[in-house]
Parts: C-alpha cells; sequence; structure tokens
C-alpha cells in the first residue's frame, strides 16, 4: 500500500510539473476535419428588480446596454420576490370588481420590449397569483414594491382543480401585450394599447422550488396555460420546465417530454433548466477557480444525460438553458445590509465560467445559453448580476457575453481542436460568416503561454480589461493567455 500512494504521488508531481503554468502549450486545429455545427445562441436573462424601475439611477444605462448588446432570445422574468411588480391581479374578482392592475408592471415590461425590439424575446411571467392556490389563510405581500419577500410562492394545490381559472390568467397577460387588451372575469375590456411581438413564452420557473411541483402537476399545469395562450395567440412557441436542479430531476423530464402525457395538440417546442456554480461559504477566490469549472463539468455531465432523454422522447423538442451563472454565499442579501465586498476577479472567473459552459453546449445540440442575469443587487443576488448596480457599467461578465455574441453563433461549424493543458479551454470554428476563429478560456488565474498556428487579431476581456470594452491586439506565433481570460483569435 505504501509503495502504491508513493507511486501516486511521483505521478501526481509528475504531472503537476507537465502542466506547469511556465510552459507554453500548443494549439493545433485541423481545419479540413468539422466535428458539428452549432446551434447555440449566447444570450442572457433579465430579472425584474427596482433597478429596472423608471426613475432608478441606473435605468436608462441599463437598458441603452441591453439594446446595444442585441441578443436574440433575451429571457424576461417578473418573479417572486416583488408581488407588485410581477403579479397582475394581486386579488381575485369579487362578483363587484376586479383587481387588474398593470401601473406598476408595464413601465419596466415596455421598456423591456422596447429595448429589445426586431430580436426575439422569451417572456416568463413566472409567479401564479397566490390567491389561486389553497392556503390556510390569505397570503401577505409588502404595500412597498421594492420590498422583497420570499414566501409568496405557498400551497401546492389549485382551489380550480379544473385549472381554467390558471390558464385564463395568462391568456389574458398575453392579450395584455400582444392584443391590445382583453376582457375581465366580469366582461369588462381593459385597454392596453400593447401590440408587442412576443416570440416565446416560458411557463413558470423553477417548479421544483416554486409550489413543489410533481411532474404530473406542472404537466398538467403546462397544458392548461398553453392551451388558453393559444387561443389569444396562435403563433406563439413556448418553453417548458425551467428546473433548478435538472440533475435531481430525471423523472421530470421523463415525464414532461413524453407526448402521451399531454392533452392532444399541445406543443413541446421548447425545455428549459439553470445552472449555477456555488463555492462553499470559506472558499478564497484561489479555491474559487477550481470549484467552478468543476461544478460546470459535472452540470455538463447532466446536459448529456437530459439530451439523452430528450432525443429519446420527443427529439424536435429544443433546448435552452436559460440561467448560467454562478452565485457566491451570502446572497441573496438582507435588507439594510451591505454584502461583502466582491473581489474584482470573481466577475472574470464568472464571464470565464459561462463561456466555458457556452462552449460546450455548441457541442452538444443546444439552442440557447443564457447568462444570468443583467441586473443583481444587494437583497437580490448580487454576486449574479452583469452590471454595476450603482452605475449601470458593464463588469466582465457582461464583456464576455458580448465577446462570444460578436464572434460565435448558430450555423458555425466546430473544427477538430487540441491543446496541450488542461487548465486551457480552446475550440475553434468555421463561423457561419467564413471566418476561422477559436475559443480561448484560462481556466486559472495565472498567465499561460500559447504558441498559434498562424496569425491574427486577439480580442480579449481579463482582469485587465476589467469592465472595459474588449480589446483587440495582432498576434503572431504565440500570445499570452492571462488569468481568467476570455477571448477570440481570428486567424488571417
Amino acid at each position: 500500500m505504501k509503495r502504491v500512494i508513493g507511486m501516486g504521488l511521483l505521478v501526481g508531481l509528475a504531472t503537476a510539473c507537465a502542466w506547469s503554468a511556465d510552459d507554453q502549450v500548443a494549439l493545433k486545429i485541423d481545419w479540413n476535419k468539422a466535428t458539428y455545427q452549432s446551434k447555440t445562441v449566447p444570450t442572457l436573462q433579465v430579472v425584474v428588480n427596482p433597478p429596472l424601475r423608471r426613475g432608478s439611477q441606473i435605468h436608462d444605462r441599463v437598458y441603452e446596454e441591453l439594446k446595444r448588446l442585441g441578443a436574440d432570445y433575451i429571457r424576461y422574468v417578473p418573479w417572486l420576490p416583488y408581488p407588485r411588480l410581477a403579479v397582475a391581479e394581486l386579488s381575485p374578482p369579487d362578483g363587484q370588481q376586479t383587481y387588474w392592475d398593470f401601473s406598476l408592471i408595464d413601465p419596466m415590461t415596455v421598456d423591456f420590449l422596447n429595448a429589445t425590439q426586431g430580436h426575439s424575446v422569451m417572456l416568463n411571467f413566472s409567479t401564479i397569483p397566490a390567491w389561486m392556490f389553497q392556503t390556510p389563510e390569505p397570503v401577505k405581500y409588502p404595500d412597498n414594491p421594492d420590498q422583497p419577500v420570499w414566501n409568496y410562492t405557498t400551497g401546492t394545490e389549485l382551489r380550480d382543480p379544473s385549472m381554467r381559472e390558471l390558464g385564463d390568467y395568462y391568456a389574458r397577460l398575453v392579450s395584455w401585450y400582444t392584443r391590445g387588451g382583453f376582457t375581465d372575469e366580469l366582461g369588462r375590456k381593459h385597454q392596453s394599447g400593447h401590440h408587442f411581438k412576443i416570440d416565446y413564452w416560458e411557463v413558470l420557473n423553477e417548479v421544483d422550488f416554486e409550489h413543489n411541483m410533481t411532474p404530473e402537476q406542472y404537466t398538467a399545469r403546462y397544458d392548461a396555460v398553453v392551451a388558453a395562450i393559444r387561443k389569444v395567440a396562435p403563433q406563439m412557441k413556448f418553453v417548458g420546465l425551467a428546473l433548478a436542479e435538472p440533475g435531481r430531476n430525471a423523472r421530470m423530464f421523463e415525464y414532461f417530454l413524453n407526448p402521451k402525457n399531454h392533452k392532444r395538440g399541445i406543443p413541446l417546442d421548447m425545455i428549459s433548466y439553470h445552472f449555477y456554480a456555488v463555492p462553499a461559504a470559506d472558499e478564497t477566490p484561489e479555491i474559487q477557480q477550481h470549484t467552478f469549472f468543476s461544478q460546470a463539468d459535472r452540470f455538463l455531465v447532466t446536459v448529456r444525460y437530459i439530451e439523452q432523454i430528450r432525443q429519446r422522447l420527443s427529439p424536435a423538442t429544443r433546448t435552452t438553458i436559460n440561467e448560467i451563472g454562478a452565485i457566491l454565499p451570502g446572497d441573496p442579501g438582507e435588507p439594510g445590509r451591505a454584502p461583502a465586498p466582491i473581489p474584482n476577479s470573481y466577475w472574470n472567473l464568472a464571464g470565464a465560467t459561462f463561456a466555458y459552459v457556452f462552449g460546450n453546449l455548441t457541442a452538444m445540440g443546444v439552442d440557447v445559453a443564457g447568462e444570468s442575469q443583467l441586473v443583481g443587487y444587494p437583497t437580490q443576488f448580487p454576486s449574479v448580476t452583469m452590471l454595476d448596480w450603482s452605475s449601470g457599467a458593464p463588469n466582465a461578465r457582461f464583456r464576455v457575453l458580448e465577446l462570444l455574441h460578436k464572434h460565435f453563433g448558430p450555423g458555425d461549424t466546430l473544427m477538430e481542436t487540441s491543446i496541450a493543458s488542461p487548465y486551457i479551454y480552446a475550440q475553434a470554428y468555421r463561423t457561419s460568416a467564413g471566418k476561422r476563429e477559436v475559443l480561448l478560456i484560462s481556466k486559472r488565474d495565472r498567465p499561460m503561454s500559447i504558441t498559434l498556428p498562424q496569425a491574427g487579431t486577439w480580442e480579449y476581456v481579463d482582469q485587465t480589461t476589467g469592465g472595459g470594452a474588449p480589446v483587440s491586439a495582432p498576434v503572431k506565433g504565440s500570445l499570452t493567455l492571462n488569468g481568467l481570460a476570455v477571448g477570440a483569435v481570428t486567424f488571417e
């Protein structure tokens, strides 16, 4: 046993020496050998919270950055911590009147739809009115629309087992934004004047947590919502599941993706699920770099498993992984308490992790990879933000998405690529525009040198660029990949 351990230590030391940070590693690309054609769109999600409201000090900058990015499949999610910003009918109709109110919801939603005009969007009004559920007593929520509350999604059984009430609520929401208004439960008309184009409607969010839905419950509710929306928006496409922990919910995929479990004619256009790298509370930044990429690798194993289920049961259904990010211990934060300082290197690490997941998904047939989220702030997951919550300026996470969106997209052909280091991710593409490019990602917080097969232009985001725009430089023969850098070489 001692001898075996000793030999193992020698092998480990030899391996460590073989991958010395000071070594120069060779990038090899076979431009004659295609391996796959990418379908993957890099994009992001926008989660409703107070900094997005008109009058916020960062409002204008936020929507300017969103418009400038020009991404497709952007996901918009009004959700549970802010019932007044997310639920359009906070009280049930009482026979004399209804309580529809879009006065706080409309400004942010309209600003989002205007900023993304000309691009595909995915809306998810994820929070069902609490009064639709059987609860021991009415669910309370703050009068202050900006005050978060985390117990709004109480109850598991709907008060209306036919689910007509649920479906009609969502049909009226869609009509408000696409058909200029709707007729309420008492036959009264409500006019919005909105005629927006909404491409995808995602049905609920993280149902493995919110209301603790079983596969049977969720599938029935999905069918009810989809059937109702199709009556008012027959061209709408739908996204299902939005699971928080896909690796623990194989039965949800098996049940939902089986067409036999749905009502006749209900489409299964897309499924969605999420991934966040989450370090332990006592991890330093030096340790977090190992954790994030290790957890990403485990998630990618889950993706392969889910893809096998999808291909077996519903191969025409597409996939969007529309929350990809990282969450530091202490989030979402507490009111009145300042968050712990976040080191600048963290934004690069989180950005590199997203880029790493994106690159791998391009080889797996996943259609959309969405970074999470445009704006977070104290009490609302500050470590997940892509824009500074005080100024609205981009951080490195946003800049990485900007770089990926510029260089890579669906229709790119993956070429056989290798690099002699486990700490560098490399994938070459012949893009849909005919360019020859390679995505390079540093998985460690230290510089590494790469020899290149030919000259080109290197555009990158790293700790020297921070939240500034990606920097370009000519390269010939070799380049230095700084710690936690993400970049693209465009070859001549």
